[in-house]
């Protein structure tokens, strides 16, 4: 019995040396190309910037604030409004600034003491040339359906908004609205239900909040002084309202520019 031959393959004869390696070497050269690169760039940044970023990035973490970061606080004045010294540069702009600051640091008071008790939602502040406007909206809150009775959560809201306003040195103006539809009895007219209910505000604030009788005055304004158009119940509500008013008590050149330094602190939106 024969024995079939295994049939030889023949080994490929290389006519070169192996060049495989230069794959790798060109992947190398690649990777150190765009290492070089990220270097230069690096190298080639806006210092300035740079400087800027890494200041105020050391400001955030507390750090000591440097001539390059934007450390303001507060309302920025415009430039063309400063002087050499780095100052307003009209004396009643200068006072208008720390009025509308002050004014501010009152608003967020009470807002945090209203926030302690979750009674902010109906409760709306307001800051212009008048001062601080504590908005009550909506009378049916905090008063009985054609009433001057204070409801009971217009006694809680009262009660912590006079822990504040009993510290605060300014005058207060206590102001009752109606909406446009015609009062029904016991009240004649609008003025006598808005001055009523304004007069049992400025009572509680006084008799129960302790604020100084001498600095509190109550006013009826019947529906004479509108904030809503229409006849929906939205509108209504908001006309059917008892504004406590922070009196600003700065002269009136300077309280005309408050509402200018509010709109430069981006603040010019009334908020719940």
């Amino acid at each position: 019995m024969s024995v079939r031959a295994r049939r030889q393959v023949p080994h490929e004869e290389h006519s070169g040396p192996d060049e495989r390696w230069m794959a790798s070497y060109l992947d190398m050269i690649t990777v150190l190309m765009c290492l070089f690169i990220v270097l230069f760039a690096m190298s080639t940044v806006d210092q300035q910037k740079f400087a800027a970023l890494s200041a105020s990035l050391a400001t955030g973490f507390g750090q000591d604030p440097t001539e390059f970061a934007d450390v303001a606080e507060g309302v920025v004045v415009p430039p063309e409004f400063i002087d050499e010294k780095g100052e307003p540069a009209d004396p009643d702009l200068n006072a208008a600034v720390v009025e509308f600051e002050e004014l501010s640091a009152l608003r967020d008071k009470l807002r945090d003491v209203l926030a302690q008790n979750d009674l902010e939602a109906d409760v709306t502040f307001t800051i212009d040339d008048r001062g601080l406007t504590i908005g009550l909206v909506s009378a049916e809150t905090f008063f009985e359906t054609n009433s001057t009775n204070l409801s009971g959560k217009a006694v809680s809201v009262l009660d912590a908004l006079g822990t504040v306003l009993v510290t605060v040195p300014n005058d207060i103006s206590v102001e009752g609205h109606a909406d446009h539809r015609v009062a029904v009895a016991p009240f004649a007219t609008n003025w006598e239900l808005s001055s009523g209910r304004s007069t049992q505000v400025l009572r509680h604030l006084v008799e129960s909040g302790g604020l100084p009788p001498d600095h509190v005055k109550s006013v009826g304004y019947a529906d004479t002084r509108p904030i809503a158009d229409g006849s929906s119940a939205d509108a209504l509500a908001k006309n059917r309202r008892v504004d406590i008013v922070v009196l600003s008590q700065v002269k009136e050149e300077v309280r005309s520019l408050i509402p200018s330094v509010q709109s430069s602190a981006g603040g010019s939106k009334p908020r719940p």
